[in-house]
């Protein structure tokens, strides 16, 4: 026969309060905080002990919330203890009756209404707003240790759940300011990465420059070195009957890790030699709209040119990025007013539009905060990302970003799809 020499130590829950016991006997009260729930702390305590023996132990536990017996290690991994129940028969023989402890008698048991056959139902229902838990906080949640959400972590979850919606038909993001150097096409970039990593693929990111657009140029390019040029002259093939959803790739960049397609301007040629009329632009939002469900438009600095006006026309939500700096944020404010006096839809646009106040540099938070201030009541929400090396320069992608920065992206992202209905 086998010993167990597995050390084992014992809690009591109360409430918020739980009487410790260790594997030498001693015994210890243990409380939690009122922002703590206390079977976490009764497994930080077991945890702590597993460090001082050198070994895992046993902790069974018992209280207000049902018994446990779990194997804490020194990190406070958890796993459970398979304790074996003893079966029991009703007071006809015709079926078992399993019983909660080890230790419990056989008991008779009457059979009434709730022990006539019935077969639940193989289809549950899920909302799409449950996330199961990872890691330790899932591993207790999975045993029965309900250890709360930190508020950034719901928060998170709230935004993830935003995101990942689909609408009836296509939408459009118009990301604009008429100064240049404020973090257009690094919003584009980084909108339609966390709106194709969550929502799925089908996310379109559109250079729509005449001049010197650098989308191109921070992304992946595919396997074609194609720009919106070469897809001009085939939107009729592309709009037929017959044309299937692969024919889009030869004309747009696939990025691998992101999920999302860009469609380039070249910024090697001058805007005489690229410039789009409404027509075209009209040929290029039916295709777009045929191929993807959600298109992210990198805008240019020009705001009377035809293709500016047909992307302001055509979105569904505007995006204005602005650095912490008195310039940008004028240049943010007059396009507000300008929109608010061309017409209807573009005063829409106006009112339920998201600021993103990025920060070029690490410190100076104050500045960010004053930007902010400044739009309220102009604009329906206003964003801050905080600075991050990897926007600086070079290829822009999400997995380089700090954690800090891909959850403010995300907010953003869930800002703007608040206003996607």
């Amino acid at each position: 026969m086998t010993i167990d020499t597995t050390p084992r130590a014992y809690a009591t829950v109360t409430g918020a309060g739980a009487t410790f016991i260790a594997p030498d006997g001693h015994s210890e009260p243990i409380t939690a905080s009122p922002d703590e729930d206390i079977r976490r702390v009764i497994v930080q305590r077991a945890a702590a002990e597993a460090r001082r023996t050198g070994t895992a132990l046993e902790l069974i536990t018992s209280g207000d919330r049902g018994d446990h017996h779990l194997l804490v290690d020194s990190t406070g991994e958890l796993t459970a203890v398979p304790v074996m129940p003893v079966t029991r028969r009703r007071r006809d023989d015709s079926a078992p009756v399993q019983a909660s402890d080890a230790g419990e008698p056989p008991a008779e048991v009457t059979p009434g209404p709730e022990d006539e056959p019935h077969r639940a139902s193989f289809i549950t229902a899920d909302s799409p707003d449950h996330r199961r838990s990872t890691g330790w906080r899932g591993t207790s949640s999975r045993l029965g240790i309900q250890i709360p959400e930190s508020a950034r972590r719901r928060q998170r979850q709230v935004n993830e759940v935003n995101v990942s919606r689909h609408w009836a038909g296509y939408r459009a993001i118009a990301v604009a300011n008429g100064k240049g150097g404020v973090g257009k096409t690094m919003t584009t970039a980084m909108l339609a990465s966390v709106f194709a990593r969550l929502g799925g693929g089908n996310v379109l990111a559109w250079d729509n420059n005449d001049t010197r657009g650098t989308l191109g140029w921070r992304t992946e390019q595919g396997t074609y070195d194609t720009t919106v040029r070469d897809l001009l002259p085939v939107t009729g093939d592309l709009l037929a009957r017959e044309a299937t959803v692969s024919d889009i790739s030869r004309f747009v960049h696939h990025q691998s890790a992101d999920r999302y397609d860009v469609l380039r301007s070249n910024p090697e040629l001058l805007a005489t030699h690229q410039r789009i009329e409404s027509a075209e632009f009209g040929e290029l939002m039916r295709v777009a709209t045929r191929y993807y469900r959600l298109v992210v438009f990198d805008s240019g600095n020009d705001e009377s040119a035809d293709r500016w006006l047909r992307m302001i026309d055509a979105s569904h939500q505007l995006v204005i990025p602005t650095l912490p700096s008195p310039e940008s944020a004028e240049s943010a404010a007059l396009l507000l007013e300008a929109l608010r006096d061309r017409d209807e839809h573009s005063a829409r646009l106006a009112d339920n539009a998201v600021l993103v106040v990025t920060q070029p540099e690490a410190g100076a938070r104050r500045a960010p905060k004053t930007i902010a201030t400044g739009f309220d009541g102009q604009v329906r929400a206003v964003e801050t990302v905080p600075f991050d090396p990897a926007l600086k320069s070079g290829p822009l992608r999400f997995d380089s970003l700090r954690p800090r920065t891909r959850d403010a992206w995300l907010g953003v992202a869930s800002a703007v799809s608040s206003g996607l209905d």
